[in-house]
């Protein structure tokens, strides 16, 4: 072993520092337990996008629980918006502005803030928590399990052994793939496309929630517009036919977003992306031996309807470390195993689930069949005389609102 190369020890290794991994440990933290997070960005890594703008009330809250003073940030520097309008081929079939934020113990139902914000502030927050070692630069290259503990080898050469590895390193997670697991699930046929836009800050828009079906000045296509603090989040869902490649370039998509946005919003674009939506969970969510554990992306991928990405994981990361805790204070390697097993069994439940109800507003958006057609056509068409047929509308593209029945929070 060279000089730069070193061999370490850690009750728990946390592979990858996005939002998912940084939960883990400073979850971890919060039940008392050291751990190593293993990035393998360097400290300087750019995170283009707004990317996961949407945080739910139960994620406020864990991250709360986990790092006092947290979610809270997140809150303080967040936009809470309080209107919903939905527009059927330009015609307003549903709105409806919130008296208050919602929520309870101080957290609204939600914030709205970009992602590269949010891991700003938990690596804040691990910096201030002592028991979480964060190494940059660090891919992890194997992961070895055994009855006794996890040998973790980085590219760099570095060696971790550690009791537990919690898998956060994203969807093409080298830790999955150690462990034999293997993603199932299908990928959309049509592709979409999403712009960060700045606001204006000399003439801002209202902040609300806008999803057009069929706009009539964008080809039919579906598009939702959002808010998040400081700019707005732009999603078209292209038709099968289109080249999304072109549509993505600058003349294009500037176009796009001024007749969707306004005038002003033409050459505020920021970051445009195109890509599938792939609904596909891990056939497993822990390995044979009970030592490994995924979270987040690393054991699934969902359509973002419903914001179940992010969210999920953070569910996923705080099971984790209460499973991990639990497994640590055990004093009979059965009940450790046990608790880890019933930690998989959850999990990707959870992830089953999500992947279904994503799915689902998948479906309703794109379906094209006669009765998902009419269905649609009805409801806009009752929206004057029936409000519930607008809020049918409104609610639909994002799936179902109840929670896995394996969790105890909504994600």
């Amino acid at each position: 072993m060279s000089d730069s190369e070193q061999q370490a020890d850690a009750p728990v290794v946390v592979a990858g520092a996005g939002p998912v991994g940084m939960t883990a440990a400073l979850a971890l933290d919060a039940r008392g337990i050291d751990s190593t997070i293993l990035e393998a960005d360097p400290e300087d890594r750019d995170r283009p996008g707004s990317r996961a703008i949407y945080v739910h009330k139960d994620t406020l809250r864990t991250l709360e629980q986990s790092h006092p003073g947290l979610g809270q940030r997140l809150v303080d520097n967040g936009i809470t918006w309080s209107t919903r309008r939905t527009l059927f081929r330009g015609k307003e079939v549903f709105a409806r502005t919130y008296p208050d934020r919602g929520g309870d113990g101080g957290l609204p139902h939600f914030t709205s803030l970009p992602q590269v914000w949010t891991e700003e502030y938990m690596l804040d927050a691990i910096e201030e928590s002592d028991g979480i070692d964060l190494h940059w630069d660090s891919p992890v290259d194997t992961v070895d399990a055994s009855d006794d503990g996890v040998t973790v080898e980085t590219e760099g050469g570095d060696v971790w052994e550690a009791e537990y590895v919690v898998g956060a390193d994203g969807a093409g997670s080298t830790v999955r793939k150690e462990i034999g697991a293997e993603f199932d699930g299908t990928e959309s046929p049509n592709s979409f496309i999403i712009a960060d836009v700045d606001e204006d800050p000399d003439n801002p828009r209202k902040q609300e929630r806008v999803f057009h079906y069929d706009h009539p000045e964008l080809g039919g296509r579906n598009v939702l517009f959002v808010p998040f603090q400081g700019g707005w989040r732009v999603d078209i869902q292209c038709r099968e036919s289109d080249d999304p490649e072109r549509m993505a370039e600058e003349p294009n998509i500037n176009r796009m977003v001024a007749t969707v946005l306004g005038e002003r919003y033409r050459d505020r674009v920021t970051w445009v992306s195109e890509y599938k939506f792939k609904q596909v969970t891990a056939d497993r969510m822990v390995d044979d031996r009970n030592r490994v554990l995924l979270a987040g992306e690393a054991g699934h991928l969902f359509a973002p309807f419903g914001a179940r990405g992010m969210n999920s994981g953070v569910a996923d990361a705080d099971a984790a470390a209460s499973a991990i805790s639990v497994a640590l204070n055990a004093d009979v390697r059965e009940t450790a195993d046990g608790e880890i097993a019933e930690y998989g069994i959850r999990r990707q439940k959870a992830a089953e689930y999500n992947r279904a109800a994503a799915g689902q507003a998948l479906e309703y958006l794109q379906g094209d069949s006669i009765v998902t057609k009419t269905k649609k056509r009805l409801a806009a068409e009752l929206a004057d005389y029936y409000e519930p047929a607008g809020e049918w509308l409104d609610d639909a593209p994002y799936g179902p609102h109840e929670g896995p029945p394996v969790t105890i929070g909504q994600y």
